[in-house]
């Protein structure tokens, strides 16, 4: 096989009219035209790589979605096991329910708060603003198919926020209460942390710019990658207001065993591999810019995965030497908080911070924990400690052990925040809006839900469990009403 190609022979080199072929002989033959066709090719080819670029990208945040999604059975799955046995049923109710009953508050109204028009401050047509979004009621501005893969995204992340209350709140709960509360914390009370901090106008996004390129918190904003403050923070305080608001279960202080280890265990692994589509997906993007965001979705995953284990590792130790035994509950609420504390942070520091992250995130589960039990709060999974101490951490770590070269290479600013102190200002102001936000609004829900009697079951519907007096489960020989009112007498039925 001969191999030729074609040379200019003018000094712009624009006219290829000389025919070289590797035998040595030149052949003259005008070949402009077959310069165009390549051109031509070439114009095709780099489309059909950025359309492949962009379907890789949209393919990278639905597989992580699926993975957040995925999330939800392990939340099921842990608090399944937290609880007492005769409210098993009830609380797998409310974690199929905080997924379904999101889905449409987010669809109809939670998604529009939260970004708007999707639009950027100096192209914003004028119905958002920097507190809430507007426009884009229900989804009816995607009126092409390029988007929809960001509301299935989001409203993932909704619905985790929302679990995570479910367990302050578990074995003493009225659905009616919960129904309004869940209804409230995905329409209204997420979507404006959600607006604040990740959309294209909050003022604390580090995605916020205006006119003059400026954002509103400088240098950069606030940097909550994946969600330490936004969904973990939120969450945990919502959980923390639930939990004074509707009282401790009754007899909490003698210890209260949930009915399976198993379940726990399953449900934090289940957790741990959802919460590498969690952090991971955050880079919405896999094939953008050369392939420059799968990488940084590689060193997530480590950065995730380093946090995760350590914060699992010094809640062992410390239960050996603090409590005299290994401690199963500790260890996997170590693993949470870990994963937790990472979550803001993960994109922008390096390994060892992160071994330092997990390490200090452990420690303030632990100190947390045993915290709020001398308050007399009631949380029956340690849903305060795991998601809104570790979350104020997570996010708090990001001023102290990013780097300029990671903030650089993830958000694009290059500048000494960090080394000024900057930065961590930021970072504070942050968790001082979403604990004031958080706790001002879930008061505003939770204590008038008391007030009216719905938010707690009454005593006898609590010694007999959810899953009778709610949802008609038959304990023994006898059945219980399908109601929260209309719980019978069952006589001698076994305590569970």
């Amino acid at each position: 096989m001969t191999t030729c190609f074609y040379a200019p022979t003018d000094a712009t080199g624009t006219a290829f009219t000389q025919k070289i072929c590797a035998g040595g002989l030149t052949v003259t033959n005008n070949a402009d035209s077959v310069a165009l066709a390549t051109d031509a090719s070439l114009s095709t080819l780099n489309d059909s790589l950025s359309t492949l670029s962009g379907v890789t990208d949209i393919m990278w945040i639905l597989v992580a979605g699926i993975l957040v999604f995925w999330m939800q059975a392990g939340f099921a799955m842990l608090e399944a096991g937290s609880v007492r046995q005769k409210n098993t049923n009830n609380i797998l109710f409310k974690n199929i329910m905080d997924a379904s009953i999101g889905a449409i508050c987010f669809w109809l109204l939670g998604y529009s708060f939260a970004y708007g028009n999707g639009r950027y401050e100096y192209d914003n047509p004028g119905n958002d603003n920097t507190f809430i979004g507007s426009g884009n009621w229900a989804l009816r501005n995607f009126n092409n198919d390029d988007q929809y893969h960001l509301w299935f995204f989001q409203w993932t992340f909704a619905g985790a926020a929302a679990t995570i209350v479910s367990g302050s709140v578990a074995e003493r709960c009225r659905l009616e209460g919960y129904f309004v509360y869940t209804i409230v914390l995905t329409t209204f009370i997420y979507p404006i942390v959600v607006h604040w901090f990740w959309s294209g106008t909050g003022w604390a996004s580090a995605f916020y710019t205006n006119s003059e390129g400026e954002r509103y918190l400088k240098e950069n904003g606030v940097i909550d990658f994946a969600g330490s403050g936004v969904v973990h923070m939120t969450g945990g305080f919502a959980g923390l207001i639930g939990a004074i608001a509707i009282g401790p279960r009754k007899g909490w202080k003698e210890g209260i065993k949930g009915s399976s280890d198993l379940l726990k265990a399953l449900g934090v692994a289940i957790l741990w591999m959802g919460w590498y589509g969690f952090n991971g997906g955050s880079t919405l993007g896999a094939g953008a810019q050369g392939g420059s965001y799968i990488n940084l979705a590689s060193k997530v995953m480590v950065t995730t995965t380093i946090a995760a284990a350590v914060g699992a590792i010094c809640c062992m130790i410390f239960s050996r030497l603090v409590l005299k035994h290994y401690d199963l509950s500790m260890i996997l609420n170590g693993v949470l908080a870990g994963l937790v504390s990472i979550t803001a942070p993960c994109s922008v520091v390096e390994p060892w911070a992160a071994m330092m992250i997990g390490i200090l995130g452990s420690g303030v589960y632990i100190a947390s924990s045993y915290g709020i039990k001398m308050l007399g709060v009631d949380d029956p999974l340690d849903a305060f400690p795991v998601h809104g101490c570790c979350g104020v951490w997570g996010v708090l770590s990001v001023g102290i052990f990013a780097t300029r070269s990671n903030i650089s290479r993830t958000y694009g600013y290059d500048n000494d925040a960090m080394i000024s102190g900057n930065q961590f200002r930021n970072q504070f102001v942050a968790v001082l809006a979403i604990i004031a936000w958080v706790v001002g609004t879930c008061s505003i829900v939770f204590f008038p839900l008391r007030f009216a009697g719905l938010l707690r079951v009454s005593e006898e519907e609590e010694e007999l469990g959810l899953d009778a007096s709610e949802h008609g489960v038959e304990l023994g020989s006898k059945k219980i009403g399908t109601y929260a009112g209309d719980a019978k007498s069952v006589g001698n039925v076994n305590k569970v």
